[in-house]
């Protein structure tokens, strides 16, 4: 949705279907609803209380985003959708060690509820050397490392093909090595976060 601001919600749908997409991701309740009446599906739904920069990968922050996660996944099993959203935050000096332990922390509050409710929680890999400095959630490794300590089928990343590009590159070989650990994938070129084609990296 990000991506077409200046576009309708109305028009994006009718496009969308046009050329044979089928969801619209990184909507509210309010626009996921929307987008379903328009015979669409929402692939990634955002959370309230859920931010890049303030994450899981502080304690204090834990309470607030479990809440929003909670409601989340119990409006996306409602309706049919598969996947709920969520960040590290920013490392503000934290140690990576430090912030994965406290994410699998913060993660386990909420993964039983989103086993039970049928809906995955996706940790979005970003990438801190352009667009989101100092975001703890910057390598698939460390991501995967999250996952394994949670121990859940329902807590996953949502792998994004322009910041890992930019952050590890080997894009294929991650892919196939930690796919059980994706649940989701984000596709954009690198340089620019354009469409993938000759112009790109990949």
């Amino acid at each position: 949705r990000w991506c077409y601001g200046k576009l309708s919600l109305e028009r994006l749908c009718a496009e969308a279907k046009r050329i044979g997409y089928r969801s619209i991701e990184l909507l509210g309740p309010g626009e996921a609803l929307a987008v379903k009446k328009a015979g669409l599906t929402c692939a990634m739904l955002n959370c309230e209380g859920v931010s890049i920069s303030d994450g899981l990968n502080r304690r204090e922050n834990h309470a607030r985003i479990a809440e929003g996660l909670r409601k989340a996944i119990d409006f996306a099993a409602e309706h049919g959708f598969p996947n709920v959203i969520t960040f590290s935050g920013n490392r503000k000096g934290m140690s990576d060690d430090e912030g994965a332990r406290n994410c699998i922390e913060g993660l386990k509050l909420v993964a039983a509820h989103a086993e039970a409710k049928g809906v995955t929680i996706c940790m979005e890999l970003l990438n801190s050397k352009v667009d989101h400095q100092d975001y703890m959630c910057d390598r698939t490794e460390w991501g995967v490392k999250v996952c394994k300590g949670v121990g859940s089928p329902r807590v996953k990343l949502l792998y994004d093909i322009y910041h890992m590009q930019i952050m590890e590159g080997d894009i294929i070989a991650t892919l196939r090595k930690h796919k059980q650990y994706i649940g989701h994938v984000h596709t954009a070129g690198v340089p620019g976060r354009n469409e993938i084609d000759e112009t790109q990296e990949l």
